[in-house]
């Protein structure tokens, strides 16, 4: 009689991978007394590490503007490196779209949050995100996709 294998969750390490600030129409632009419109894109990705390990990653691209000229762009990715074995395959999904980027997403905000304030801006405080709203809307995109392929 085999003994059944127990799921094993852990994080190994939660880290900064990237992050850029860009200012390309500084110092004139600081002197325009208008306000910036904000547009933020985040962006999920998981990839294997080594067998049982997956790294995921959570991205956030900040950029303001005033008219057609950018004030700032901010781009930071943060990751985690999460050791994951003896799940069932229908539950990789959901741990690695869902509980990995609400652990790694509090790290990012407040990074993305830092590098603006450092910038000499008021900071950017991303919004709360549901990651499970997230992956279930991806999950039925992907199956529409599918589904609207010719046969």
């Amino acid at each position: 009689m085999s003994e059944e294998l127990q799921p094993v969750f852990q994080i190994q390490r939660v880290y900064l991978k990237e992050a850029s600030l860009e200012q390309p129409n500084s110092p004139a632009i600081l002197l325009v007394q208008e306000q910036p419109t904000v547009d933020i894109q985040l962006a999920v990705a998981a990839e294997p590490a080594a067998d049982g390990v997956y790294e995921v990653s959570v991205s956030a691209t900040v950029q303001t503007k005033i008219g057609d000229k950018t004030v700032f762009l901010v781009e930071c990715k943060q990751a985690g490196i999460f050791e994951i074995r003896n799940l069932p395959p229908e539950q990789m999904g959901p741990v690695m779209g869902i509980a990995c980027p609400q652990i790694v997403y509090p790290y990012l905000r407040a990074n993305v949050a830092d590098v603006i304030n450092r910038a000499g801006f008021p900071p950017v405080h991303l919004s709360e995100i549901n990651f499970q709203a997230m992956y279930e809307q991806q999950q039925a995109d992907q199956a529409e996709a599918a589904g609207s392929l010719p046969q």
